[in-house]
Parts: C-alpha cells; sequence; structure tokens
C-alpha cells in the first residue's frame, strides 16, 4: 500500500547537500535527532499553552515539515558518514514517539473535540511504533507498513492544523477524521506484525 514514506527517498535527495554541510562541520547524527525532538516539544508547549487562538496551528504543519527532514538528515548522516550508534538508535526510536505526544496531543484541547479519541489516538501511533520496532526483536526488519505510519500522520495533522489556522473552526468533523485515522493506525499496527511475521516465515 502506497504511503507518504514512499517519497522518502526523493525527499533524501533534496537534503543531501544539507546533509553534506552538517557533516563537514561535525554535526552529529544525534545532535539533529535531538534538535527535532527540542522543536517538538517547544511548538507543543506553544500549542498548549495559546490554543485559544486557533491562528497558533499556522505553526504546525512547518514544524512537522521541518521535523521530518530533520529526521531524515539524521538517518543519512548515521549511514552515509559513519555515524551510526547504539544510543543513535534508541534516540531515533523514543524521540520519534515523544515527539507525536508533544504535536498531536495538543488537538485534544479544542472545543468540541474529543479527548480521550486524541489521546487513544496518540497512544495506537506509539504503538504503532514500537510494533515496527518488535518486529526487529522477532528477526525481522524494522517495519514501516501503513496505511497510516508517521509520514501519514505528519501529513493527516498537518492539513487539519491548517485548516484550523486558516479559520475553519474546530467541531465534530475533527471527531470524524480523528476516528477514521485511528482506524488506519489500528490497521497499520495488524500489518507491521503480520508482515513481520510473514517475512520470518511464520
Amino acid at each position: 500500500m502506497i504511503t507518504v514514506y514512499d517519497l522518502k527517498p526523493h525527499f533524501q535527495n533534496l537534503l543531501r547537500p544539507i546533509t553534506q554541510y552538517l557533516a563537514e562541520r561535525n554535526i552529529t547524527a544525534n545532535q539533529v535527532t535531538m534538535m527535532a525532538l527540542a522543536v517538538s516539544v517547544l511548538t507543543g508547549g506553544m500549542l498548549v499553552m495559546l490554543h485559544a487562538s486557533l491562528t497558533v496551528f499556522l505553526a504546525l504543519p512547518v514544524v512537522l515539515f521541518v521535523r521530518m527532514a530533520l529526521n531524515a538528515i539524521d538517518g543519512m548522516l548515521a549511514r552515509e558518514h559513519h555515524m551510526k550508534s547504539a544510543l543513535g538508535a534508541i534516540l531515533n526510536e523514543i524521540t520519534d514517539v515523544l515527539s507525536d505526544v508533544a504535536l498531536y496531543l495538543p488537538f485534544a484541547l479544542l472545543p468540541t473535540v474529543s479527548l480521550w479519541l486524541v489521546v487513544v489516538l496518540v497512544i495506537f501511533a506509539i504503538i504503532s511504533e514500537m510494533m515496527g520496532v518488535v518486529a526487529v526483536q522477532i528477526g525481522a526488519s524494522r517495519r514501516y507498513d501503513g496505511p497510516m505510519g508517521k509520514s501519514d500522520r505528519a501529513f493527516v495533522f498537518g492539513v487539519i492544523a491548517l485548516a484550523i489556522g486558516c479559520g475553519i473552526a474546530p467541531g465534530l468533523w475533527m471527531n470524524y477524521v480523528f476516528g477514521v485515522v485511528l482506524l488506519l493506525t489500528v490497521w497499520t499496527v495488524v500489518n507491521r506484525a503480520r508482515h513481520a511475521l510473514l517475512e520470518i516465515g511464520q
């Protein structure tokens, strides 16, 4: 199934000159990883404090794009500039889910949006990423199967934030969208588990 993640190689090609520039200045992959987390947490805090002013959500699509770029850059620094490390692997997985929590939970504060729906969605987003990691534990590759992976979530939340920031009032329509995203995220968990088992012949 095609997901936003499939565009990653093209995105990486665009970012390769920046990656080379950072490597030449001894910026490490782990530093870029932590920068992505810091940007996410600061943005999440801003959304929590200023969520009553809906225009603040216009910042989210920009931050999600920056986060995606930083995530791609830290991976290229690790692979192409000999910066792979055990600590880097840990930081890569943990900071991703922490960033998701910071950037997506503030949506639960919007009027008429179901708090519990957003919370459960974020929980299943974490589970889907952990399922990708568990695949490695059983001998398969790190699974990135969709239909609602990290990049797909970022796209959906970015579009919603853009709509809100441009003046479309939060409402029950968001609960329907989040409900669909939740179902697709559950499907993603199942897909990753199934493909991991198929990969190891079970």
